[in-house]
């Protein structure tokens, strides 16, 4: 076996490993963030949680589509499921964009103020730190594999980053200082 492909299987398995902890990590977190906004009637959190429901199946697409390279199959097929997962991806982002777009004109519509959760704090505490580190992983292996797809799922894991540092920063003002949004609320 050539140096090559060597290596081209050691960032498949990197790849796999990366892919199936980042989807146990958000299904757990999907738990959480779900449990918690009910609980808090946070529709932030709620949202945060149904965003790992998403990223959740872009991962198990891209999943099948390393497995497919891992047992060896032939370049062709590899291309053809790079094309279908980063379509899938696409339409991923989609949703969350679209989601967090009607979600922030739905708080802000009905003025709903959320109440105070530790436990979704300490979850995007927890994700913030979690995801970034995982992106960059991921975004190595793609570029070590030429994986356009596994590429769009790690911006996928990055802007979850971004979600979490949102909600972090939105479930800390509220439980601070009783702010829902950045205007203070009546009763703080």
């Amino acid at each position: 076996m050539t140096e090559g492909v060597e290596q081209r299987i050691l960032w498949t398995r990197i790849a796999l490993w990366l892919v199936v902890a980042t989807m146990g990590y958000n299904v757990l977190e999907a738990v959480v963030a779900l449990w918690s906004g009910v609980e808090a009637e946070s529709v932030a959190l709620f949202g945060f949680g149904l965003d790992s429901v998403i990223e959740t199946a872009a991962a198990a697409v891209l999943l099948r589509r390393l497995r497919v390279e891992a047992r060896g199959a032939d370049a062709e097929t590899i291309a053809s499921m790079e094309r279908r997962v980063r379509r899938f991806v696409g339409g991923t982002f989609i949703a969350l964009a679209a989601y967090v777009a009607l979600q922030s004109g739905w708080m802000l519509w009905t003025a709903a103020e959320p109440g105070e959760s530790l436990v979704g704090i300490i979850l995007a505490a927890a994700s913030l730190v979690i995801m970034p580190l995982v992106a960059c992983g991921k975004l190595r292996a793609a570029r070590e594999l030429g994986s356009g797809a596994l590429r769009a799922e790690a911006k996928e894991t990055l802007a979850c980053s971004y979600l979490s540092f949102a909600l972090l920063l939105g479930l800390a003002a509220n439980a601070a200082a009783g702010w829902w949004w950045p205007i203070p609320s009546p009763r703080s």
